[in-house]
């Protein structure tokens, strides 16, 4: 494969996103996703939605800054210095932002696997600053070795390849999660379980049913950091530690790894507790409320409350229970530097138990569901390593196309 040297503008037209006037709320309210680096990830190929959007009056006064369908978007402040994506439709980004519109020598989706291979690069051309930012001089004249489009194509159709199976599986996955979700309301919210026709109703609540708080039907715990001073508490680690980030930037509940582990010596030298597989984390402070099942022997930081039921067949009804009362749990967090719900608090919350025979039912049905998950996020997990194995080799030319 031939390479040739271009700089980034050579490939495309580069363009830095702006903010409407936050003062003028009418532009906030339209058809045009208006994204942020909170929209994207660094493992998503398409940047399929956006917490904001913006409207046609915005985009007659910011035309310029506007960018279409297959325009790569690409971070380049702060934290968040190379989150990529390629844009699904027409769309406005903020300054945080730089994207390049691919001419007709440069494949779309090469362009976004290039600059994907190129992070660190980007990242190393912010500077040493407390906020390190990478203009949009700087951005459009880094340098790449390019092949001819006809191989830009070919790796582009195999890299997304992956991608494409990646997301139909996180579609899939989104809608098992969804079908537990509705099976738990149908039967435990609306009462509409099998056989409901026959089970009469007392002080507002099926007959065999129960009132009880959390404290009643469950354990739960909390974690701990290991000093970080201390490398014997952390280097060659191999046990599973969890962090809320693990959570909130999770695509599914199923928690198959977390990205830190810690050693026998951290988790005894910290008030981190060992938990089994099958433990149901909530997040307890700042980010309250999120929620994970994790699949193999492992510990948390102080930011969760860890619930092991008393009876095994409770859990994926204690689980879908917090999930359906979420903003409820985030009315008992208080704190002034940042949310939190203490497990004392969270213990004497209401809970409502079924009889043994329905959670049991509801074990069998929603294990099955989450079951799909979890085989699918380790699928992606797989298709995800075998795709940037790929990656550096197409680019640098290493494997023929």
């Amino acid at each position: 494969m031939t390479l040739v040297r271009k700089r980034l503008h050579q490939l495309g037209r580069v363009v830095t996103g702006k903010t409407p006037p936050t003062a003028r709320q009418e532009l906030f309210q339209g058809e045009y996703l208006f994204i942020t680096p909170s929209d994207l990830d660094y493992n998503h190929y398409y940047c399929r939605s956006a917490e904001r959007t913006v409207s046609e009056q915005a985009k007659a006064t910011l035309r310029n800054q506007f960018i279409p369908a297959n325009a790569v978007m690409f971070t380049c402040i702060g934290a968040t210095i190379g989150k990529c994506g390629i844009a699904p439709s027409e769309c406005l980004t903020n300054q945080q932002i730089n994207s390049v519109i691919a001419n007709d020598e440069c494949d779309p989706r090469f362009l976004y696997y290039l600059l994907c291979n190129s992070v660190d690069i980007v990242k190393g051309m912010g500077g040493g600053a407390a906020t390190p930012i990478v203009n949009k001089s700087k951005f459009e004249n880094i340098d790449f070795l390019v092949p001819p489009l006809r191989q830009q194509q070919e790796v582009g159709r195999i890299l997304s390849a992956y991608d494409d199976m990646i997301e139909n599986n996180r579609r899939r996955i989104v809608l098992l999660e969804e079908a537990a979700r509705l099976l738990y309301r149908e039967w435990f919210v609306h009462f509409r379980f099998p056989g409901h026709e026959h089970v009469p109703l007392t002080d507002g609540l099926p007959n065999g049913w129960e009132r009880q708080i959390f404290d009643d039907v469950c354990e739960t715990i909390g974690g701990g950091t290991p000093k970080t001073e201390k490398p014997e508490f952390w280097n060659d680690g191999d046990i599973p530690w969890y962090t809320p980030t693990d959570i909130t930037r999770n695509s599914c509940l199923a928690l198959l790894d977390s990205a830190t582990k810690i050693t026998e010596a951290g988790l005894r030298g910290s008030s981190a507790k060992m938990l089994p597989a099958g433990t149901v984390l909530m997040t307890s402070r700042a980010s309250v409320g999120f929620f994970g099942i994790i699949e193999t022997p492992s510990c948390t930081n102080q930011g969760f409350v860890s619930i092991i039921p008393h009876d095994p067949r409770a859990r994926m009804y204690l689980l879908h229970n917090l999930m359906h009362r979420v903003e409820e749990i985030r009315s008992h967090a208080g704190g002034a530097t940042y949310k939190e719900i203490s497990k004392g608090k969270f213990r004497a919350l209401p809970v409502i138990i079924p009889d043994a025979a329905l959670l049991r039912e509801f074990e069998d049905q929603a294990s099955t569901l989450h079951s799909q998950v979890r085989t699918l996020h380790t699928q992606n997990q797989k298709l995800a390593q075998a795709r940037d194995l790929l990656l550096p080799r197409l680019m640098n030319g290493e494997i023929a196309v």
